[in-house]
C-alpha cells in the first residue's frame, strides 16, 4: 500500500508550458482524499515553486514540500523549515574558486534569492525566469557574510562551457559534494551526501513510513536516488534512458498527465 508519493516538478508534474493540467490536479486531489501523502521534490529552490503552492492549495494540506534537491525540507502548511543541509564559508570558497579559467557562472539560493557571484551571464538570467525572480548579484565577499542561509550551488553556461567544467573538476567535486547535471547548462553542487533520495528517506523514516510504501516519480538525472530509494518508482515516458533505467515502470510523458495515470495506476489502483 502507497502511503507517501514523492512528485518532481519540471518534466514531471509541469507540462512544457511549466503548467499542472486538470487532470493532474485531480488525480492529486484523489491520492490526498485516500490518506496518500503528495511530496513535491525538485530541485527548485522554496520561491520557485511559490505558484504552484498556491495554485494546489498545499497551505491547506498536513505535508512536507522538499526543495534544492533534497537541501531542505518544508511543511506546507506554514512554510517551516524542519530540516536543511548547508553550504559553509569554506564550501563557498573553494567551489566559487573552481571557476578560475571557465566561462560559467557560480551561483547560490537561499529560500528568497537567486545569487549570482559576479555578473549574470544570458543562462542565469533565463534560469532565473524559470523560478520566477530576478538574478541578485554579488561579490565573493557578499556571498561569505553570514547574512544568508546558502543551501546549494549551480555552475550555469552555455552546454559546452559547462562540459568543459564538469569533465575538468567533477573528479574533485565528487569528493567532496553530491553534484548532479541536472540541466545542459547547469552542474548542480550539494553538501555531501544530499539528493533528493536521501531527504526523501530521512522525512519517510520520521514519519514512520517503510520504503515499501514510498513512490517516486519523475524524470531527470536528480530523480535517480528517489527512484532507487522507493519501492515504486516511476519514470516519464520524457525521462532521460538513465532514469528509466533506475525506475522499475515508465508512464506517459508530461504532455499526456503521466504523473495523473502513474497515480491512478500504482497508488489508487484504479485502471
Amino acid at each position: 500500500m502507497v502511503k507517501l508519493v514523492a512528485i518532481d516538478m519540471d518534466g514531471t508534474l509541469l507540462n512544457g508550458k511549466k503548467e499542472i493540467t486538470f487532470k493532474q490536479k485531480e488525480a492529486l486531489k484523489e491520492a490526498e482524499k485516500k490518506g496518500i501523502k503528495t511530496v513535491l521534490c525538485t530541485g527548485r529552490p522554496l520561491f520557485g515553486i511559490m505558484p504552484f503552492y498556491k495554485e494546489l492549495n498545499l497551505e491547506k494540506t498536513d505535508g512536507y514540500i522538499i526543495v534544492n534537491n533534497g537541501c531542505s525540507i518544508h511543511k506546507t502548511e506554514d512554510l517551516a523549515l524542519t530540516d536543511y543541509h548547508k553550504l559553509t564559508k569554506k564550501d563557498i570558497e573553494y567551489l566559487y574558486s573552481l571557476t578560475e579559467g571557465y566561462d560559467v557562472n557560480f551561483t547560490l539560493f537561499d529560500n528568497k534569492h537567486y545569487f549570482c557571484v559576479g555578473k549574470s551571464n544570458e543562462y542565469t538570467e533565463y534560469d532565473g525566469k524559470l523560478v520566477y525572480v530576478p538574478i541578485t548579484e554579488i561579490t565573493l565577499k557578499e556571498a561569505l557574510d553570514d547574512k544568508h542561509t546558502m543551501f546549494q550551488s549551480m555552475y550555469v553556461g552555455s552546454p559546452e562551457n559547462v562540459d568543459k567544467f564538469q569533465k575538468d573538476n567533477e573528479d574533485k567535486l565528487k569528493k567532496h559534494y553530491s553534484i548532479v547535471r541536472s540541466q545542459k547548462y547547469i552542474l548542480e553542487a550539494m553538501p555531501f551526501g544530499v539528493e533528493k533520495g536521501s531527504a526523501i528517506k530521512k522525512l519517510t523514516e520520521k514519519l514512520g513510513i517503510k520504503k515499501e510504501e514510498v513512490m517516486a516519480i519523475g524524470d531527470g538525472n536528480n530523480d535517480i536516488e528517489m527512484l532507487t530509494y522507493a519501492g515504486i518508482s516511476v519514470a516519464m515516458e520524457n525521462a532521460t534512458e538513465n532514469v528509466k533505467k533506475a525506475a522499475k515502470y515508465i508512464t506517459e510523458s508530461n504532455e499526456n498527465d503521466g504523473v495523473a495515470k502513474a497515480l491512478y495506476k500504482y497508488a489508487l489502483n484504479i485502471k
